[in-house]
């Protein structure tokens, strides 16, 4: 095929190659809620050429749209623009937050490289070393402690995909992405402090639509944490108007690592739907299934997780005592 491209997400390399030069993407593009920089720390362009983890060929043509994945690689075929141009949500896309070479990203992070990615936000304190890794699917309060945390003082490490290593005992922590896309209604409502300057949508519409929000500037200063001395997991579920905080430690080892495993497995494994049209199956496997299940197993034996822990919450009392805790020397 004419035209390449290849691109670069932490250590993992995809070469892209196509009939048309329209599908070639350049990046890493705008600040927008479909960008893939709401996933990741960075998307680098690089040269293209053999060798590299990954490849998504990309072929237009006008036919019944498919895509397969075998080898590694990913083809896809048929009137790929046209279904572009009418998409009904464009973060179910080739390049989409929520597309395909976002959760292909995850598979080569995973098998190529031994990264495990968490569906979560990630906040450090630095002055105790201690790491909060905040985990959940979509509504389930990673933003609402996201943005708490951020106002207590606590430092940025990730707002959605959380990356960690294993190297035998030890856990190496690699910064994700920091950019959120946050409701408005709750940045209106809970966090004004944290809301854009632009024209906000009449009331019907603030729960309905979300803003991509940079919190570079909340940052902590190193991409990588290695081994930090307390590390924090947290499964929260927050409701509106409960006003109470129940936390219950998860103190059963293997029930902890099924919560872990099913996380990191989500975005990676679940079937999704590109353009509205063409069924994508997960990009899971038996093997590496098995291998990301006794990772986690490994890695809940780590002496230095201090709590792992769901919480039932309002917004406003999501923290309860753990920061206070942290101090403390209870561990699980």
């Amino acid at each position: 095929m004419p035209y390449t491209s290849a691109l670069q997400i932490g250590p993992a390399r995809v070469g892209i190659t196509s009939n048309h030069p329209d599908h070639i993407p350049r990046f890493p593009g705008k600040i927008e809620v479909k960008s893939l920089l709401t996933d990741f720390l960075r998307v680098v362009d690089i040269p293209y050429s053999e060798g590299l983890d990954g490849y998504i060929h990309i072929e237009e043509a006008e036919e019944r749209p498919h895509c397969s994945f075998s080898d590694g690689r990913i083809t896809l075929r048929g009137p790929i623009l046209e279904l572009a141009e009418r998409a009904s949500d464009a973060r179910y896309s080739l390049w989409g937050n929520l597309g395909l070479l976002y959760r292909y990203m995850l598979f080569l992070l995973e098998t190529r490289h031994s990264i495990y990615n968490f569906h979560a936000c990630a906040l450090y304190a630095p002055d105790d070393r201690t790491l909060f890794v905040v985990a959940g699917g979509a509504g389930g309060g990673k933003t609402v402690y996201l943005l708490s945390g951020l106002s207590q003082g606590l430092r940025l490490f990730s707002t959605e995909t959380v990356h960690l290593e294993l190297k035998g005992e030890e856990s190496i922590w690699r910064m994700g992405s920091l950019v959120d896309n946050i409701r408005l209604g709750t940045l209106k409502y809970d966090f004004p402090e944290f809301l854009p300057k632009a024209p906000l949508p009449p009331p019907g519409r603030l729960w309905q639509e979300k803003a991509a929000l940079d919190l570079t500037r909340f940052r902590w200063q190193d991409e990588t944490i290695q081994d930090p001395d307390s590390i924090l997991l947290l499964f929260p579920h927050i409701e509106m108007g409960r006003r109470e905080f129940i936390l219950n430690r998860i103190r059963d080892k293997e029930q902890a690592a099924k919560r872990l495993f099913d996380n990191a497995s989500q975005k990676l494994a679940e079937s999704f739907i590109l353009y509205d049209t063409i069924a994508v199956p997960g990009f899971d496997n038996p093997v590496a299934a098995q291998q990301r299940l006794d990772a986690m197993r490994r890695f809940v034996k780590n002496p230095r997780i201090r709590m792992i822990a769901s919480v039932l919450s309002d917004p406003q009392h999501c923290w309860g005592d753990i920061l206070q805790q942290t101090t403390q020397g209870d561990r699980t």
